[in-house]
């Protein structure tokens, strides 16, 4: 990321995380590279499913004929219950390659991955063309992805799903709101996740939510975050090549040194 670092940057500026709580360390180095601040703003944090239900249900999801796993979240908590690698019987399939390697790093190797790093680029893959009677295993949390197994469904596969972990909401903290106020312009605001986005902008005062709009440029991950918040009021929108950190930090960089920056 330090090669990126160059004298066009502006010298300060605010990128708002709305990663879970704990998962912002990544971000908050790669912008830092770039003479940025990151303030935390996290909707929720991440609880693992523990117990031998919740082993059952991954067990079942992972015996389709086809699995998918939406997060790189889902497979560390999947690899807490039981070991992928030994589990693999069938394709293996993710959302973006965060989640893939997330998948190697565990020891499964056969994995398929989109280019395009969303839920339409996940359906359009080969490996899930006439699914008809198929079961498709969803190692997921609950909410989220809903694109993923309503397109799924309507196919005529079978989805089992294992929620092995959920989100739990935190409320936006005012003295972290605070510190924002007092933080460097430009603000981006990192959008990997609708639900996040939701909701983040349901917590926030009106006065809030006005000066998001007219103060924060949103770097979204697909065209479909995109269009959500602009139908929220975020006017100025500036689309990244997928979620991950290195994808949303280039896609800042890019803001921060284009033509509109100077």
């Amino acid at each position: 990321m330090t090669a990126m670092a160059n004298h066009t940057i502006p010298t300060g500026w605010t990128l708002i995380s709305l990663r879970p709580q704990g998962q912002h360390a990544a971000l908050r180095r790669a912008v830092a590279e770039l003479g940025g601040t990151t303030v935390a703003l996290s909707p929720w944090r991440l609880q693992r499913a523990q117990g031998s239900a919740a082993r059952q249900h991954l067990l079942q999801a992972l015996d389709a004929d086809r699995v998918i796993f939406t997060s790189p979240a889902a497979v560390a908590a999947a690899a807490s219950l039981l070991p992928l690698a030994a589990a693999q019987r069938s394709p293996w399939l993710t959302v973006g390659e965060g989640t893939a390697r997330a998948l190697r790093a565990e020891g499964v190797d056969q994995v398929h991955a989109p280019q395009r790093m969303d839920s339409e680029g996940l359906l359009a893959l080969p490996v899930l063309a006439g699914v008809q009677g198929l079961r498709i295993g969803l190692v997921t949390a609950p909410g989220g992805r809903g694109l993923i197994a309503a397109e799924l469904d309507a196919a005529g596969a079978r989805v089992i799903r294992a929620d092995v972990y959920r989100r739990v909401p935190l409320r936006l903290s005012r003295r972290t709101l605070a510190r924002l106020a007092h933080s460097a312009a430009p603000w981006l605001l990192a959008v990997s996740s609708g639900e996040a986005l939701q909701r983040f902008w349901q917590q926030l005062p009106a006065a809030w939510q006005h000066r998001m709009a007219t103060e924060a440029t949103a770097v979204v991950a697909s065209d479909r975050l995109g269009a959500q918040a602009q139908a929220l009021g975020l006017g100025r929108v500036v689309r990244s090549a997928g979620p991950g950190n290195a994808q949303l930090i280039a896609a800042a960089h890019a803001t921060l040194t284009g033509p509109a920056a100077t």
